[in-house]
């Protein structure tokens, strides 16, 4: 059984992560382990998604002693140039609320612009000390009103490209959502990679 500490407190994300990795891969030989609530996670104060996710995940490895993953994700409109980027959680403020951010964009970008998701997972052992990056993106638009009731963030606002037209990715199944989404492209990379190195 390989076990995986996610290491963070979000819920949204977890609940993400456990469709992600744990139900389609490695024969269900996968278990995703919630980090202890009290342990204290770095803040993300680096200037890329990897600088971000990379002392997270180390830091659920040092209080746990088991391999740990975490993530760093966001939204990036190049007509902001990259805005908001590793700020995307604290894009109107440090105590902002995902509505509070989703309409700070829709104020500053504009209507039918392009966006982009980003996610980086970084994979860290405590055993070996490897540590490993997977990245994942995906490329949309931004709708000119928030719709839809599933997803969080960005979601309600962001036109995936790859998605049924017309339909932001708040309004998409969980399936669909993960079939396209920038933490699903980067958690199938992170699958991959354990693939290979599990029957090596």
């Amino acid at each position: 059984m390989l076990e995986l500490v996610l290491a963070s407190h979000n819920e949204h994300k977890r609940r993400e992560f456990t469709r992600l990795l744990v139900k389609p891969r490695l024969g269900g030989h996968l278990q995703l382990l919630a980090l202890p609530a009290e342990v204290m996670l770095p803040l993300e104060d680096g200037d890329t998604f990897a600088e971000n996710a990379l002392p997270k995940a180390r830091a659920g490895a040092a209080a746990t002693g088991k391999v740990s993953i975490a993530d760093d994700s966001g939204i990036e409109s190049p007509a902001l140039a990259g805005a908001p980027g590793v700020r995307s959680a604290r894009y109107a403020g440090e105590d902002a609320s995902d509505e509070q951010n989703l309409a700070k964009l829709l104020l500053e970008a504009p209507a039918h612009s392009a966006l982009q998701y980003v996610c980086v997972i970084a994979y860290v052992d405590p055993v070996t000390t490897a540590e490993r990056v997977f990245e994942g993106r995906c490329a949309g638009r931004l709708a000119p009103a928030p719709r839809g009731e599933h997803g969080f963030g960005y979601d309600p606002a962001f036109l995936p490209d790859d998605g049924p037209a017309g339909l932001t990715m708040a309004e998409l199944s969980d399936a669909q959502k993960d079939a396209i989404s920038h933490r699903g492209h980067a958690a199938r990379a992170m699958l991959r990679w354990l693939e290979q190195v599990d029957r090596g």
